[in-house]
């Protein structure tokens, strides 16, 4: 037992996380694959990536307010809990209806990326282990263990292909990784389970936002208009616009979305330091702009490898801001707001998500197949011009 109690709580975050976006790598690959494979058209799965993000919009609501109430180590188990039910579930439905049910109660993430009810939970336990010196750097770490694990995901999404060879069809395949998916969460709640809870010494319950309400909703107003915009390129349709446009198979998306994970991962440090020097709000505007550039130009490339090069040059700074957000985020709210802070930000994140991928799939049915790209760059400069001038002049406390 002692030996359990010497690890660091970080420590268990870390690696759930890890084993969390190795399993969002491959789902949010094969996730379209397999609805095509069911015979469901663009707009469809398009409707099933607004479904899941809507759902994971109205748990991180409930996170919100029991955050600051309940063991936040309980309720990582219960999400974790979640993840096994979605996969299990996503395994055995080929229902339409009973898929938008799964996709909207479950954990399936077709973004990749860190918009889940687990993230809130996280950030609020992250945060109080470090002292403020420390916190840009922890969500880095943070951050880099995610996105490598989710590049190795994203490898993992050929298995299926692979898995043919040996006498599966495709659609067995697919669904068996979806059980593999399944006891990756289960693999997170034995991690979480070691966690320490933690003692609330019968303190009176507090209200979820207090004095830094209104710097809350004015960033979170912000980050949903990255969100909406984020959601046009979900990595399920990147992956979808990959696979109509240039006839991508299963394995070469994977080493593409594996590099393009690994390069996310080692922006993360890079992010760190710059931020010390620069700052938070500056690391995050100006290195999210030039992204939107290279998507741009994405959109009208003639060849795949000019294409891929220029989604590689995306991934290596669109997500840059991750780690700065979160941290600025728990930087310009006190301690006891944090769970409900990193909640209240991340549920428009997730409402403004869940719009855009059902619309980018009806441009996709419509043939229009470069406006998601082009729709999505133009605002996301739009949210980069309005952070800065919003929030240039009010500095985390590292920063006077």
């Amino acid at each position: 037992m002692k030996a359990v109690q010497s690890i660091h709580p970080a420590t268990y975050l870390f690696a759930a996380r890890a084993l969390r976006d190795f399993g969002d790598g491959f789902v949010a690959i094969l996730l379209p694959v397999y609805l095509l494979a069911l015979g469901f058209s663009p707009l469809q799965v398009g409707v099933i990536a607004t479904a899941s993000l809507s759902g994971s919009a109205l748990l991180t609501i409930a996170i919100g307010f029991l955050g600051a109430r309940r063991d936040l180590r309980g309720l990582l188990l219960a999400a974790a809990g979640l993840m096994v039910a979605s996969g299990v579930a996503m395994s055995i439905v080929n229902d339409y209806a009973l898929l938008l049910v799964v996709a909207f109660a479950g954990t399936i993430n077709p973004s990749a990326g860190s918009v889940s009810v687990f993230v809130p939970l996280e950030h609020a336990v992250l945060t109080r282990e470090v002292a403020s010196a420390e916190r840009t750097r922890m969500f880095a770490r943070y951050s880099l263990a995610g996105a490598l694990a989710s590049a190795f995901g994203a490898l993992a999404a050929a298995l299926p292909d692979f898995m043919t060879t040996f006498g599966f069809g495709q659609l067995t395949a697919i669904k068996l990784m979806f059980v593999v998916y399944a006891f990756l969460g289960l693999a997170g709640a034995v991690l979480y389970a070691r966690m320490p809870p933690r003692i609330t010494r019968g303190e009176p319950a507090k209200a979820a936002l207090g004095p830094s309400r209104a710097i809350v909703f004015k960033l979170a107003a912000l980050f949903s208009l990255d969100a909406f915009a984020g959601g046009f390129v979900v990595q399920s349709l990147l992956a979808l616009w990959l696979f109509e446009q240039f006839n991508l198979s299963l394995a070469e998306a994977g080493v593409f979305f594996f590099w393009s994970g690994v390069l996310s991962a080692f922006s993360f440090p890079v992010a760190a330091w710059l931020s010390k020097r620069v700052g938070l709000i500056n690391t995050m505007v100006f290195t999210h702009i030039p992204s939107s550039i290279a998507l741009m130009l994405a959109a009208f490339a003639p060849t795949l490898p000019l294409a891929l090069a220029l989604l590689l040059i995306r991934a290596a700074l669109s997500q840059m801001d991750v780690p700065t957000r979160s941290s600025y985020v728990m930087a310009v709210v006190t301690e006891a707001e944090r769970a409900a802070a990193a909640s209240f930000t991340s549920v428009p994140r997730s409402l403004a998500a869940a719009v855009s991928p059902a619309l980018a799939g009806a441009l996709f049915a419509a043939s229009f197949r470069a406006w998601p790209f082009l729709i999505c760059a133009a605002l996301k400069i739009t949210y980069d011009v309005l952070l800065l001038l919003q929030f240039r002049h009010h500095k985390p406390p590292e920063e006077y």
